[in-house]
């Protein structure tokens, strides 16, 4: 495992690692609220390593990167920040893999740069709003919402309890205690003005992702109590030629839930963006 300080838009350094071939197909990981890279271990450590090149960044504000103030309510900067770990690492065409808030991340890229830098995108229980218009069509679960209040607290014991009951919420089954502390370490390393700062954007993506020429794979769990599964039958909606993989016994976390299959589905995805770099071959594009 390799870790990078690459600095993004008025030099604010993301923390990114990455691990497998540096000459192989790249994948690009990008975590949800108040999660970092580690969200996808059960990926960076898999045999996806063998055969692809694989990208884990912590977002601005989260794991190991810096986290200012006043930083996070324009899409341009989320959008420099992709543009930047792509650039630094010379990555060719990748596949981005964006999970819950990520998607409205990966959608910032795109209403910038647009998808001619990479080779398709992955939604996993990803949301394309946010502010009024993804609360305002119940696409955010109701105990989750009630959970707001100590997200933003600077009262440590009123953060963490919210942040254990979101973990749990996270997951369909009961996380162990090695997995439930392991992830609750990296999200009270989050300030909270951060995950305020996150909840205060109110964007609607829709007309972005509705645009998208690439392939596109839907990953959703219908047991999911942080996005309802109602987002994905709405994100295929604007996206036709979207493939669709839906968990029946998983919740927001399909890739830690199930990472066999998802490490599998994933793969075939991948290889079927084309190599991530013969671009004029990948279904979708004239």
């Amino acid at each position: 495992m390799t870790t990078h300080s690459i600095p993004s838009a008025g030099g604010l350094k993301l923390n990114v690692q990455e691990t497998g071939p540096v000459d192989a197909q790249p994948i690009l990981f990008i975590h949800g609220f108040s999660q970092c890279g580690l969200a996808w271990m059960k990926q960076m450590r898999s045999d996806l390593a063998r055969d692809f090149r694989l990208i884990a960044m912590d977002i601005r504000g989260h794991g190991f990167s810096e986290k200012p103030r006043d930083v996070y309510g324009d899409s341009n900067l989320w959008a420099d920040d992709i543009h930047a770990v792509i650039a630094a690492l010379g990555l060719d065409a990748p596949v981005l893999v964006g999970w819950s808030y990520a998607g409205v991340i990966i959608l910032d890229y795109l209403q910038v740069y647009g998808d001619d830098r990479i080779a398709g995108m992955q939604f996993v229980g990803a949301v394309t709003r946010l502010g009024e218009p993804l609360v305002s069509a119940n696409f955010l679960g109701g105990e989750f919402l009630t959970l707001l209040p100590g997200f933003f607290s600077e009262n440590t014991m009123e953060s963490v309890s919210a942040l254990t009951r979101f973990l749990h919420l996270c997951q369909h089954t009961v996380p162990s205690a090695d997995d439930l502390y392991l992830l609750l370490g990296s999200n009270v390393i989050v300030p909270p003005h951060v995950r305020q700062a996150l909840f205060a954007r109110s964007l609607n993506h829709d007309d972005v992702l509705a645009a998208v020429r690439r392939p596109v794979s839907l990953v959703y769990g219908e047991a999911d109590q942080i996005v309802s599964p109602r987002m994905c039958t709405h994100v295929e909606g604007l996206v036709p030629h979207a493939t669709v993989s839906t968990y029946a016994s998983t919740g927001h976390m399909p890739f830690w839930e199930e990472p066999a299959r998802f490490n599998r589905e994933l793969r075939e995805f991948a290889r079927a963006c084309g190599s991530g770099r013969n671009l004029a071959g990948v279904a979708g594009l004239s």
